[in-house]
């Protein structure tokens, strides 16, 4: 019988931790989670590290007519990534692109609050920061992010995630400074695969998890 190699998303966040040693302890070093499966993962690394943990939200941008084709993203921070290329190519006017981006942001702003309540994001600027996510299957969201990351002005992007198949987990090595994958197994399949236990993060264990990890950092880690 097939037994797969985390328990749960906490137990995947300690065994990627592990692989994570050389971030511990180090001032500059915070760890964002790409929710809702990402944020146990993240917080079981941010705490394993001793550094700041909190949510980087990704929303994609959805061509109209065809939502499934993104045109960009926006991350958290105000940031919009656009794909140029594709929205010469199918003549997206500006008005239409806006609307989009207005949906999405008011999106993205109403989980923010659900997250985070009224805490400030962590400052980017300057900081390495390891993006965390429950496993990569394609890799867009998190490319996204990473995308955001860089306009934000962060030092240093790793992607460190339990699982992903080698040849996405090759692909970002070439995007962001440092790739961490615990596993990467071939066949990949889907990343729920390599869980004995994948049922879906709430928005109730995300807050929960933020709330904790800010009570555990001290006032003067958060970079603000």
């Amino acid at each position: 019988m097939f037994n797969p190699p985390f328990r749960d998303r906490y137990d995947a966040g300690r065994v990627l931790a592990t692989k994570l040693l050389a971030y511990a302890h180090r001032p500059e070093v915070i760890v964002l989670a790409l929710p809702r499966g990402g944020v146990p993962v993240g917080y079981e690394v941010a705490q394993a590290l001793g550094v700041p943990l909190d949510v980087y939200l990704v929303r994609k941008l959805g061509v109209p007519g065809h939502r499934e084709l993104a045109m960009g993203a926006i991350a958290s921070g105000d940031v919009t990534v656009l794909n140029p290329d594709l929205i010469a190519a199918l003549q997206i006017p500006p008005r239409a692109i806006e609307a989009v981006v207005a949906e999405e942001q008011a999106e993205l702003a109403r989980r923010e609050r659900a997250y985070r309540g009224d805490r400030p994001p962590l400052d980017v600027r300057g900081r390495t920061t390891i993006l965390v996510d429950d496993g990569l299957a394609t890799g867009s969201t998190m490319r996204a992010a990473a995308q955001a990351l860089r306009q934000e002005q962060a030092a240093s992007i790793v992607v460190a995630v339990p699982v992903a198949p080698p040849e996405v987990c090759a692909e970002f090595q070439s995007e962001v400074d440092a790739v961490v994958c615990a596993v990467t197994p071939d066949p990949f399949y889907a990343v729920g695969l390599w869980y004995a236990d994948f049922a879906p993060t709430t928005d109730e264990e995300v807050h929960d998890l933020l709330a904790r990890a800010a009570r555990a950092q001290p006032a003067s880690a958060s970079g603000h």
